[in-house]
């Protein structure tokens, strides 16, 4: 891409308008301005939003999943975005030059899929749980990596024409790694740049009432979709240990069984199980697929 246009989709369900709308004010502030605004109200009406803004209202609530899709496929209508950034509703940009970098990271690289962003607080901390790597403990260390952070980042439409768009199925939990495994098997790069800082609150994912059984569920289905089937119950087995030893509540614990037991007895199609070719490259980048 010699000049990627930038457009911007932001999901709200309508209970941060203050967030939202400093947040839409960070990206106006871009030096780069964005082609495009979608702001997808998921389940909920929207606020006045400023002038260039589209806003999309969602009868229902679709989950992190169908409403990035819904402002997906609004962007693609436009057709004028090459790349689409993809922000949380109570983040904010902090530097007025991230349009511009994120530019020129795809202007310089054709097979560039995602770009993940670095999740920081107010204070500049980046949790553990936002550095996509297993070794976290120096979240400024950038570079290829096996998947990305919902929060903040970047996507290449012509990546998502070849890969498809979000499992809608998934509702929320661990999307991005289906369509990170998904892209990096069609052989599309995941980078992860710290310099392109999103400020986010200090927060646990516990804080979703669904988030054990979500994150259960939707951790078979995605062994079910895309992983050799000797694999498969290596990373389920894998997962169940971690789980097990990391759960302080009984209740989530419960949580957590109920929805694996739903991922294993519920079909999530396509399965298309990656190369082992893909399989050998997620080992090299630090990152096998069986945790």
């Amino acid at each position: 891409m010699r000049h990627p246009r930038v457009g911007v989709a932001i999901l709200t369900m309508g209970t941060r308008p203050a967030e939202l709308s400093a947040l839409l004010a960070s990206v106006a502030a871009q030096t780069t301005p964005a082609a495009r605004v979608v702001v997808v109200g998921n389940g909920s009406l929207l606020p006045a939003l400023p002038d260039g803004v589209t806003g999309v209202e969602l009868p229902e609530n679709l989950g992190v999943s169908g409403g990035r899709n819904a402002a997906l496929a609004r962007l693609r209508e436009f057709g004028d975005v090459d790349v689409v950034v993809d922000l949380d509703d109570d983040g904010l940009l902090i530097s007025p030059d991230v349009f511009t970098r994120l530019s020129e990271l795809y202007a310089s690289d054709e097979r560039l899929g995602v770009v993940s962003f670095r999740i920081a607080d107010e204070r500049g901390r980046t949790q553990r749980r936002h550095v996509p790597r297993l070794r976290a403990t120096d979240p400024m260390r950038g570079g290829l990596v096996t998947t990305f952070l919902g929060g903040g980042h970047g996507l290449s439409l012509r990546m998502l024409d070849e890969i498809g768009g979000w499992p809608a199925p998934f509702f929320y939990a661990h999307e991005e790694t289906d369509l990170a495994w998904r892209a990096l098997d069609a052989g599309w790069k995941v980078r992860y740049e710290p310099e392109l800082v999103l400020q986010h609150p200090w927060t646990s994912p516990t804080r979703h009432a669904v988030f054990h059984r979500m994150v259960a569920r939707n951790r078979v289905w995605l062994a079910k979709r895309h992983l050799p089937a000797l694999l498969v119950p290596v990373y389920l087995g894998v997962w169940t240990a971690v789980t097990v030893v990391r759960t302080r509540s009984a209740a989530g614990l419960r949580a957590w069984v109920g929805g694996f037991a739903e991922g294993l007895r519920t079909p999530c199609p396509p399965r298309r199980p990656m190369r082992w070719s893909t399989v050998w490259r997620m080992t090299r980048l630090g990152r096998p697929p069986i945790i």
